[in-house]
């Protein structure tokens, strides 16, 4: 770049007024004016405006991290559900009051213009918002940071409901454009396929070449990530796929038009949609094709960026890199690294293992054997032979290490072993992503304590100093201050602001515990978001709920583990008893249930038609009129989830004991007020420890005792033949009450129950019930109740996302904070 040009570029140039602003995108970036204008591009004129506010900033940004050589954090992650962004920008920028002055004066709703737009679905669940509230963090931490993922044509399916049957549906996302994205003209190119080969150079060194290749292009989209109030903005970084080649001409010129493109529509399906159906060989082989396409880019990027500085030396680069793995996926990354470095940058192997080591740190998200990841050794070799070698040789440095500290123990080598050798051989990525990392975390106390001893516990004993915990969190700025703003004000009136960026200030409260004022407030407010949320379900679905009743609420990704299934016993349950009993008091309950089910799960998606069939029995009987009503809201996703945790009073986390890692929706409802049922369980055990056992209602086997259980073949009929009320209420399942019109569909779940319960279900029914009637009595003391949820909400400091990743930077990353001038 030339004098003339850096001179003019490096000047000051004030913002516009906001208004200008916005009437400036209207008409020359959208080319429409009040005559043609919808309410679609008035969404976004304005999100527009906020991302040029952002531009300025966010150059300054990797400006002044690029000047001061920061070391940078690298968050890989599958997943990132990050929610709308409008709100969050308008906050960041501490822009409220003009965006509402410009609102009103052009006679648009805000709120409306926020619901225009896309939430995008990159995600299945708690991991994606999980990334998402890090990314936050991170930038009001000021730690420079690139998150790379994928940009998904389709996210995870639009759900709805046929005959009570889950269907999915696409989510076009993308349709209506996405104006938080920038296109960025950097490509690279990533490779499947093909063989290897070996030749003798000159000095007699062996050189291995990846021949032979499918080439895919990896284009980036760049998103920005404020810094609540600061200047800082980090990027989000997602790829998407693009064939090298649009079409082959010679075919197209012989009149073969639809193949002329096959190969091109096979290359950019590597990024249509999030997780294939991988129960089927081709499902297999394109999430492993996303995992490698993301994780090769975003590497290649990494060290573009590392080696623009002539001063970096590759040995050097874990002073200046630190990557971390969201969870067993992108465990690739270690020997896409290595690959990298020895076969591009010309070191040996040796060379390579010793920075690859040093520069990953490994997430561990899950204690469910099907979420540890195995890929077939024959699928992993034929699509990445390179990286099978490398993996043969990475397993070698780990029998290294076993037969240093134990000897020649075949035993624990094939334990240990990255190649699992069972019915198939596999490779396994969750032993790769420990080997190839310096630190391995878990995300919950309890969490940790099992990947010790139950999960990876010969790890743990070869490399007891790189394991620890970090517990999960989530951002206030978008699970309070965003979502819940008539409780956001109640409590910055009376403690103040500060506990935007610091959580643990919100003990203050425990200053007015016994503040009547504050009392009839905290109702107050619970009770609008209530109205509120009854009100958005009935425009939206149609669904009319009393926002009297205590709003029982079970919202989360469907699995057995999780046990939406106890949920609807207990559902059964009570309806049995008002059928029973008529006159019977109860305390009047709107149990709320929303989650999608995997495609290819089918137990999960039976059980969404259970809860849809159960709905429809209670809700067309009268006698349950102002006392029971269920309903399964379809398509949860982030801004359903910022409508409904506001207005809950219960929360329920009742998944069985030592399955859950952490959870973070259970933090979501506590920082809102709401109660916990629960089991002791991930971070369940850590909120009781917070906000008191008198203030959480705790039930069921603890995960020492289901283990115990299971060793003493539990039998799940032991407990039926103790319990009429739960016989009475599985004789319902077994006698097709709620599918009349199709004898036998509940048997599989019915079955699941008394032959198997591998969930523990059964077990734990009769502590569940008897929890459920502390929590309905309870409920009706409304001092009580709200003196507890206040509680709740005090003792939440200790869930902000904040202090995770202050934690991960001051134990792992070793990042130095960088400001940014606004």
């Amino acid at each position: 770049m030339n004098n003339k040009i850096a001179d003019f570029l490096s000047k000051e140039i004030p913002h516009e007024p906001i208004e200008k602003a916005f009437v400036n995108n209207l008409t020359y970036r959208l080319v429409k004016d009040e005559h043609n204008s919808t309410p679609s591009d008035y969404y976004h004129s304005l999100a527009y405006t906020l991302r040029d506010r952002l531009a300025k900033r966010w150059l300054e940004t990797q400006k002044e991290h690029h000047k001061s050589d920061a070391k940078r954090v690298y968050y890989f992650s599958m997943e990132y559900l990050i929610g709308r962004l409008l709100k969050m920008n308008v906050d960041r920028l501490n822009l409220g009051d003009s965006v509402n002055e410009l609102c009103n004066k052009l006679g648009i709703n805000f709120d409306e213009l926020e619901e225009l737009e896309n939430d995008p679905g990159l995600g299945n669940g708690g991991l994606g918002r999980l990334a998402a509230c890090f990314m936050d963090s991170i930038a009001a931490l000021e730690l420079p940071c690139f998150g790379y993922g994928i940009r998904y044509d389709y996210g995870l399916f639009r759900q709805k409901f046929e005959n009570g049957f889950q269907v999915e549906m696409p989510d076009r996302w993308l349709e209506d454009g996405y104006p938080w994205e920038i296109e960025r003209p950097e490509r690279y190119k990533v490779k499947f396929f093909g063989n290897t080969q070996r030749k003798i150079d000159k000095n007699g060194e062996e050189i291995i070449s990846w021949i032979n290749t499918k080439d895919a292009y990896a284009i980036p989209f760049d998103i920005p990530v404020p810094g609540f109030l600061k200047g800082t903005v980090n990027t989000l970084r997602l790829w998407s796929a693009k064939s090298d080649d649009d079409f082959r001409f010679q075919i197209f010129n012989n009149g073969d038009y639809v193949n002329a493109y096959t190969e091109k529509i096979n290359d950019e399906n590597i990024t249509k949609i999030l997780y294939p159906n991988d129960n089927i060989y081709a499902g297999r082989e394109l999430r492993l094709k996303q995992e490698y396409f993301f994780t090769s880019a975003s590497l290649q990027d990494i060290l573009r960026r590392y080696k623009e500085d002539p001063q970096h030396k590759l040995e050097n680069l874990p002073d200046k890199i630190v990557i971390q793995l969201n969870d067993p996926p992108p465990a690739i990354s270690i020997p896409e690294l290595i690959r990298l470095l020895v076969d591009e940058e010309g070191l040996l192997f040796d060379e390579a293992w010793a920075i690859s080591k040093r520069t990953f740190a490994y997430t561990n998200h899950t204690l469910m054997p099907e979420a540890l990841e195995n890929w077939s050794e024959e699928l992993l070799g034929k699509l990445l032979p390179r990286h099978l070698e490398i993996i043969y040789m990475i397993n070698e440095k780990l029998m290294d290490d076993i037969r240093k500290k134990y000897g020649p123990d075949m035993d624990m080598m094939g334990r240990m072993s990255i190649i699992g050798e069972n019915d198939h051989r596999v490779v396994k990525m969750a032993h790769l992503a420990v080997i190839g990392s310096f630190s391995v975390n878990g995300v919950s106390a309890l969490h940790t304590e099992l990947i010790k001893s139950q999960l990876l516990p010969d790890f743990y004993n070869l490399y007891p100093d790189r394991f620890n915990n970090k517990t999960n969190g989530i951002t206030p700025r978008r699970w309070l201050y965003k979502c819940n703003t008539r409780l956001s004000h109640l409590i910055t009136s009376n403690i103040g602001g500060e506990w935007l960026t610091d959580l643990t200030k919100l003990n203050k409260l425990t200053e007015h515990i016994d503040d009547s004022a504050l009392h009839e407030g905290w109702q107050i407010v619970k009770h609008s978001n209530k109205k509120s949320f009854a009100t958005y379900l009935e425009n939206l679905h149609g669904i009319v709920i009393n926002p009297n009743s205590l709003f029982d609420v079970q919202v989360k990704r469907m699995h057995e583990y999780k046990r939406q299934l106890l949920n609807v016993l207990h559902v059964i349950y009570q309806y049995l008893q008002i059928k029973n009993n008529p006159n019977i008091e109860v305390t009047p309950r709107t149990v709320l249930f929303s989650g999608k089910a995997a495609p290819g799960y089918q137990m999960a998606k039976l059980q969404i038609k259970l809860i849809n069939a159960v709905s429809k029995v209670i809700n067309s009987d009268p006698a349950m009129k102002d006392k029971l009503q269920v309903h399964f809201i379809p398509n949860y996703n982030v801004s359903l989830a910022e409508h409904i945790i506001p207005a809950s009073d219960l929360s329920e986390q009742i998944s069985t004991a030592g399955k859950e890692a952490s959870g973070t929706g259970n933090m979501k409802f506590a920082l809102n007020g709401a109660l916990t049922i629960g089991t002791l369980d991930g971070a369940n055990v850590e909120i009781m420890e917070e906000v008191g056992e008198e203030n959480i209602f705790i039930f069921g086997l603890k995960a020492h005792e289901v283990i115990d259980l299971k060793k003493r073949l539990y039998n799940p009929q032991t407990y039926i033949n103790q319990s009429v009320e739960l016989q009475e209420v599985l004789s319902l399942l077994q006698n097709n009450f709620f599918c009349l019109d199709s004898i036998d569909l509940f048997k599989p779940i019915y079955n699941g129950l008394v032959y198997q319960d591998p969930f523990m279900i059964i077990a734990d029914f009769q502590a569940y019930i008897d929890c459920q009637k502390r929590v309905s009595f309870e409920y009706t003391n409304k001092e009580l109740w709200t003196r507890k949820s206040i509680i709740n909400v005090a003792k939440s400091g200790k869930f902000s996302s904040d202090r995770t990743i202050s934690e991960y930077n001051w134990d792992i990353w070793k990042v130095t904070p960088i400001e940014i001038k606004k």
